[in-house]
């Protein structure tokens, strides 16, 4: 049986990638053209970098993808990119060449959402896993719970109201002194360390499983400000009053535990028992090892991707992109990048969708 080969490009923040999968479950390729080496010198990514960056590696990202799977554009069944959300000049690229290829070659053109793209990176992991299953998907902009319906079928129970888990982690990370990018330098620092060092609020809503990490964030560098008052009382170093590594894990823990909870709240209020995770935090190693105990006690089926899948790449929206071909959803060559861009937006839902907002 023939199968249908999807061309994905990403790039909406600052990794530059392309790659070619098969049925929406097997990679042939995936090349990734990272930039995080030259925004950590700034803390952060630098929107104008990046897109000059997405300019000088998007075509060779592209021919080596194919290259290494061994097909032309002649044997592509669809080109899907990401549309949005993401920084606007980064997006805009991706989508201007999967654009041209698509009038040069008359492949259809199919554009992606960047978190459906992450659920959809669990298929390229676990090839059984089928709808429906709850996924939470957590990165430097999102922190979202996704009850997954059916391919392209969301209903997004939760999301965070003001910074993101990544975002947190990267602030603190810049505060006191770890560097950019704050997930996994965290990550690493942490380990060995205590998890009650001080005490950290946990946010939560009565009424709804929504997160908030902004209270958070600020606690801790308020306590982080204090400890150093304490140093400079003392005659001393900010690391002599409370270690690094307790003051990351403590952090850390606190970031994990409302994910946790909310996450298997979710799970008790929809009565599903499979639980998937997804994007660049769900790399992290606290938050998955939390998981996979409170899923064990649960009896919850829990799946989430080997770390190069939980980072941007572009896998992950070639698969996302073949659900959607599937269901015969084609874009216009008029498709414009989106920064912000709900995921139930009404342009990729199907036309029978109900309003999932909440």
């Amino acid at each position: 049986m023939t199968s249908d080969l999807i061309l994905g490009i990403e790039s909406s923040c600052d990794e530059t990638a392309a790659a070619v999968v098969a049925d929406g479950r097997v990679i042939l390729s995936s090349v990734i053209a990272s930039q995080a080496d030259l925004h950590s010198a700034y803390g952060g990514v630098v929107p104008e970098i990046a897109s000059r960056m997405h300019v000088e590696a998007i075509l060779p990202v592209i021919d080596q993808a194919l290259e290494e799977a061994g097909k032309t554009l002649t044997d592509l069944s669809a080109i899907a990119v990401t549309y949005g959300p993401g920084l606007v000049g980064a997006l805009l690229v991706g989508l201007s060449v999967a654009k041209g290829l698509a009038w040069a070659t008359g492949k259809p053109l199919i554009g992606v959402h960047h978190i459906e793209g992450h659920i959809a990176a669990n298929y390229l992991a676990d090839p059984d896993l089928q709808p429906p299953f709850l996924c939470l998907v957590v990165s430097g902009a999102h922190s979202h719970l996704v009850l997954v319906e059916d391919y392209g079928r969301n209903t997004v129970l939760a999301r965070t109201r003001d910074d993101a888990a990544g975002e947190a982690f990267d602030k603190i990370a810049r505060a006191i002194g770890l560097g950019y990018p704050g997930g996994p330098l965290i990550d690493r620092t942490a380990e060995g360390g205590r998890t009650d060092a001080f005490a950290l609020p946990r946010s939560r809503f009565a009424d709804s499983l929504d997160f908030s990490f902004s209270g958070l964030k600020t606690a801790a560098l308020n306590q982080f400000n204090r400890f150093h008052q304490q140093a400079e009382k003392a005659g001393s170093e900010v690391w002599d009053v409370i270690s690094l590594q307790d003051f990351a894990a403590t952090y850390q823990q606190a970031i994990v535990d409302v994910l946790v909870d909310h996450t298997f709240q979710a799970l008790d209020q929809t009565r599903l028992k499979r639980l998937t995770l997804a994007g660049g935090v769900a790399a992290n190693s606290c938050l998955r090892r939390c998981m996979t105990d409170r899923a064990a006690d649960a009896g919850v089926l829990l799946s989430y991707p080997p770390l190069w899948l939980c980072t941007d790449n572009a896998a992950m929206i070639a698969s996302a992109g073949y659900y959607a071909y599937k269901a015969g959803r084609r874009d216009e060559l008029s498709l414009n990048a989106t920064a912000s861009l709900e995921l139930t937006d009404d342009r990729y839902a199907d036309s029978d969708a109900r309003d999932l907002s909440i």
